[in-house]
């Protein structure tokens, strides 16, 4: 059944020449892109504490998810039946269980939902955000890079990782005390996650004489999530006992900081990467640049912003 709903949303592209699949791709791709700019912009200059739990929620469901993915190593729609003809400019060499898009959009764009619904003049970016969610799922079907499977556990996972996160930093609020033990822990678990995607084993198939999926390639990711999560476990630790910001509000000086901040990052996201890998090579690398990223994002950037507002 799952594969004859692909059928027929293919040949729903066939018969409408494709007129949305330019629509859906860039829908798909905002999901896996720029997107946690979103809550980092609320954490620096809105609400950091949403912010806060958005960011943490999401570093959380990124290295689940990789953990699954390099756990049940689900093939790709078009591996399981050649009729599957993806609407992508490249096929993705990555295994499919869960779709990390539908991730990262129930995350970030309903963690972004919530902060943006506090207030009467940005309700309707609360809902934007709920559409989008909506479509990014779709489109990932559309395109016939998942299964619904892939898209309804992606979906569940990140709606799972963003309640837990929240309904913790109720708790935490009430007994503050406990979080460097809890931070402790999920760095820990960061770590287990890292040595478990190291050293386990994983299948060698083979199509048409190449490898479907090449697992050293599909490690990179899951490096690059386990180094954000335990970025994040030492970044928080280090912001909440010496940094202490405040969000800058959003006025027009804190505005013009969050942006520059954003602007760094971006260039961070493009550049930083290369200079790494070829120090560490390309598994570390990942890990590095995200260490390095996240700890811009949650700790030095704060610190930054701090001085630049004067705040005690």
């Amino acid at each position: 059944m799952d594969i004859n709903y692909l059928l027929w949303l293919q040949d729903l592209r066939v018969a409408t020449h494709n007129v949305l699949t330019p629509f859906m791709r860039g829908i798909s791709s905002a999901a896996d892109s720029y997107l946690v700019f979103v809550p980092v912009f609320i954490y620096w200059c809105w609400d950091k504490k949403r912010g806060l739990l958005t960011l943490a929620s999401f570093y959380l469901a990124s290295t689940l998810t990789a953990v699954i993915k390099l756990t049940a190593c689900v093939y790709r729609p078009w591996i399981k039946d050649p009729r599957i003809i993806p609407a992508v400019k490249s096929l993705p060499h990555s295994y499919s269980f869960p779709s990390n898009h539908a991730v990262s959009a129930s995350v970030l764009y309903l963690g972004s939902a919530v902060a943006f619904w506090r207030k009467k003049q940005t309700k309707f970016l609360a809902v934007l955000c709920i559409v989008l969610v909506l479509l990014t799922l779709f489109s990932r079907n559309y395109l016939g890079v998942h299964m619904p499977q892939d898209v309804f556990a992606g979906f569940l996972l990140g709606i799972v990782c963003l309640y837990s996160v929240w309904e913790l930093g109720l708790y935490l609020k009430k007994n503050p005390q406990k979080e460097n033990l809890l931070l402790i822990t999920v760095a820990a678990a960061g770590i287990a996650a890292l040595v478990f995607i190291i050293y386990k084993s994983y299948p060698m198939d083979y199509s048409g004489g190449k490898l479907i999926v090449n697992p050293q390639k599909m490690k990179a990711g899951a490096f690059e999530s386990c180094g954000a999560l335990i970025s994040f476990c030492a970044a928080r630790y280090i912001e909440k006992t010496w940094i202490c910001f405040k969000a800058t509000g959003l006025n027009f000086k804190g505005i013009m900081y969050g942006l520059c901040g954003l602007v760094v990052l971006y260039l961070l996201t493009v550049y930083g990467y290369k200079p790494l890998k070829i120090l560490v090579g390309r598994n570390w690398g990942h890990f590095a640049f995200s260490f390095i990223s996240v700890f811009y994002i949650i700790a030095l950037y704060p610190l930054i912003l701090k001085r630049l507002c004067k705040q005690k």
